[in-house]
């Protein structure tokens, strides 16, 4: 880890997100392990930042931490605009609405803001991002997540398929894991951020 990392994890911990229960473990190893998987898939490092601030300001699911969305400007400057935006666009992220764009059931790349209720179109480029976040922030915690391998599984499928190589590899390796997961001993604690 080089030292704008650290700095970044000492930000996290004086949060206290060292202290939050997520999937089994803590929430700071969940945020490290998405920044560590999307860096080992190539990311952009302003997409790896997203990926490690990816639920800073709490989810649809996870609301055992939230920042409060007054902090985003220190956020921001933590780690740059357009990774802090795309931390927000997943924190504020209406699953279900994602799902429908994804499906084509929606306008293609409409975003449901579902911290003000507004919708708004994302550039390819910001969708595409967002994607990335999203996805490999549930590939790194499902074989952990009590919500299940099925969990929005064909929504996930659909993000790698948009994304191809590497990402499309990624939900492969990470889904084969499933059968060796299904015969371990009962589920684990839920935190999907």
């Amino acid at each position: 880890m080089n030292e704008d990392s650290r700095r970044l994890v000492a930000f996290l911990t004086g949060l206290g997100v060292d202290k939050v229960d997520h999937t089994n473990r803590t929430f700071l190893a969940h945020l490290v392990g998405v920044y560590r998987l999307m860096e080992a898939q190539g990311c952009a490092p302003e997409v790896c930042l997203a990926g490690m601030f990816h639920s800073i300001y709490g989810t649809e699911l996870f609301q055992r931490f939230a920042l409060p969305l007054e902090r985003r400007p220190e956020v921001r400057a933590l780690i740059g605009e357009r990774a802090e935006r795309l931390a927000y666009l997943n924190c504020a992220l209406d699953r279900a609405a994602h799902d429908r764009s994804l499906e084509g059931t929606a306008e293609p790349d409409r975003f449901h803001d579902r911290f003000t209720g507004k919708e708004s179109r994302l550039s390819k480029e910001d969708f595409d991002d967002l994607c990335r976040v999203h996805l490999y922030d549930w590939l790194e915690q499902v074989p952990h997540s009590n919500l299940g391998w099925g969990y929005r599984r064909e929504a996930y499928l659909r993000m790698a398929q948009r994304l191809g190589n590497p990402a499309l590899a990624a939900y492969e390796r990470t889904f084969a894991q499933e059968s060796v997961a299904v015969d371990q001993s009962g589920p684990s604690a839920s935190g999907a951020a």
